[in-house]
């Protein structure tokens, strides 16, 4: 047996004139924890889904599960889980429908069945809540009874299209245990998201932008090979006009915005610091601190997309 759970290579998607995925080879092996990384309309969702036989790719070829995804598209369903952006819940029927809805979509019957819904139930925390209408859940909860519908089959690889869009920071927290709980009972997990900070917990990672990735591999390796230089986080009076100053600032060699702080790549660190308190001092504006620090995935990112130049 193959030790990929996705290998695709040249994988396209077109609607129109419109190229949503352009030529993405991908591979990933089986009980990894893997992020699809990028921002919104990048082509993640495109890509899922035709990973998924949802959707038929306009170009390229390759199996997931070992199953063709062209020709083999509906054995591939039944060997995979997926949870949509939407959670893929109907709202109106209650906690316990959703589950033998989706127990009897995956064929999962008799004594297995009964055991599996108990699991989901455990799982998400909602004994005691079986009948309660889907659409009165908090956000948190119709996020993990939608995992537990996505795997009663046990599938041996699981789809998550931007699991945790829209929830609070601790469901954010509480799902990613269960992923990496997943993964250490050999589960595959293939996961969408635009939070770069979540990528932290995978093992392996892919850019994708503008429908093309434009990097791959650990997380740890990203931010090696993207950011050698000196990378300087700068909190000031008033970010904006900082920020357009130190675009033209030539030791500053790129300035980026990053929540209330400005992140500055520089090679000479040194050089770099005197510019920035002399440049932003003359324009009136005060620096509060200049402080070197690790770099995050997100910074890598950034980084990824200028030298790509895409």
């Amino acid at each position: 047996m193959t030790e990929l759970a996705v290998d695709v290579r040249g994988l396209t998607r077109r609607f129109g004139e419109f190229v949503a995925v352009d030529h993405i080879d991908l591979r990933v092996r089986r009980g990894m924890i893997f992020g699809f990384l990028g921002p919104n309309g990048a082509g993640k969702s495109t890509t899922i889904r035709m990973l998924c036989g949802i959707l038929k790719p306009s170009g390229g070829e390759g199996t997931v599960a070992g199953f063709d995804i062209r020709r083999q598209t509906e054995l591939l369903k039944t060997h995979i889980g997926y949870m949509s952006q939407k959670f893929s819940l109907y709202e109106d029927l209650t906690v316990l429908e959703n589950l033998q809805f989706f127990a009897g979509i995956y064929s999962v019957q008799g004594e297995q069945r009964t055991s599996r819904i108990d699991w989901a139930l455990q799982m998400a925390g909602l004994r005691g809540r079986e009948q309660s209408r889907t659409s009165e859940l908090a956000g948190g909860w119709r996020q993990r009874l939608a995992l537990g519908c996505a795997v009663l089959h046990e599938p041996p690889i699981l789809f998550l299209d931007e699991p945790t869009s829209g929830v609070d920071p601790a469901s954010r927290r509480n799902f990613w245990e269960m992923i990496a709980d997943f993964a250490r009972r050999g589960m595959t997990v293939f996961v969408t998201t635009h939070y770069m900070d979540e990528a932290e917990h995978c093992d392996e990672v892919a850019l994708i932008y503008n429908g093309r990735v434009v990097a791959a591999g650990s997380p740890s390796a990203l931010k090696t090979r993207y950011m050698r230089e000196a990378l300087l986080e700068v909190e000031c009076s008033a970010l904006m006009p900082a920020y357009a100053e130190l675009k033209r600032e030539p030791p500053v060699g790129r300035v980026a915005l990053f929540g209330k702080q400005l992140h500055v790549v520089a090679a000479d660190e040194a050089a770099a610091t005197a510019a920035i308190r002399g440049r932003l001092g003359a324009q009136g504006i005060t620096v509060h601190r200049i402080e070197r620090i690790e770099p995050s995935l997100e910074d890598a990112f950034v980084a990824v997309i200028e030298a790509s130049n895409v």
